[in-house]
């Protein structure tokens, strides 16, 4: 069985980072978010770095903190809302981004994985997202091609993995974190627990490890919650 247990994320990571990189994160807003090795690449110092992400975290937690060290020169995101610095950073010319509607992330994330180099979509049609980029009627309806995504690196987070790299996600860490896992030239996952060989059913097997290069057990498990609402109850 080939190794792909690492004792922590900086070996993990060992030798796979460089400026100017393509880096594909897995997670929800802050749900499912590799945060032990978000923490290893800001130790890194690695710069100039071209982010695809679902969102951009917050100021002081997830790629936020990626961005409030000037790691990161683009995103490829489709929910900015919950951090400030990004909008600074954004709106001073600092920083690049590319918008992308989520289901549309989702897919190009996916098609990345699986050797698709582009695809046509309804959404966005007729908005900025569609300007410059070629369109085709299909049954009346005008689609717009997007292009599949490739990473460099993806990094994800899984609730358990095995030693062959297979994971399973819990509930809403396992939107992105499939699809990031395919799309990485290399992918390292974090689990929050390692199990034995043959402990996983197959059937319940959301990532292949095929798909899998590096695997070590997190360190940083917080699980914050983006925007926390309550009921008020009744007197």
């Amino acid at each position: 069985m080939v190794q792909k247990i690492y004792d922590n994320a900086l070996l993990a990571l060992d030798g796979l980072l460089f400026d100017g990189m393509v880096i594909a994160a897995g997670g929800f807003g802050l749900c499912g978010i590799p945060e032990t090795l978000i923490d290893a690449i800001v130790e890194s110092g690695v710069t100039g770095i071209t982010a695809i992400s679902n969102n951009a975290g917050v100021d002081d937690f997830g790629l936020g903190k990626l961005l409030k060290t000037r790691q990161i020169r683009k995103m490829i995101s489709s929910y900015v809302g919950e951090n400030k610095e990004f909008e600074r950073q954004y709106l001073s010319g600092e920083l690049e981004i590319e918008f992308c509607p989520q289901g549309t992330l989702a897919e190009r994330m996916r098609a990345g994985g699986a050797g698709i180099a582009g695809f046509y979509t309804r959404t966005g049609v007729g908005t900025m997202i569609a300007e410059g980029k070629e369109t085709k009627l299909f049954n009346g309806e005008t689609y717009v091609l997007e292009t599949g995504l490739v990473a460099d690196l993806a990094i994800v987070k899984a609730w358990k993995g095995d030693p062959y790299g297979n994971l399973i996600f819990r509930k809403s860490a396992r939107n992105f974190n499939p699809m990031a896992a395919t799309c990485g030239k290399v992918t390292v996952a974090e689990v929050e627990t390692i199990v034995e060989p043959g402990a996983f059913d197959p059937d319940h097997v959301h990532s292949p490890g095929v798909f899998v290069q590096r695997l070590l057990l997190a360190t940083h498990n917080e699980k914050r919650i983006e925007q926390r609402t309550i009921r008020q109850e009744a007197a």
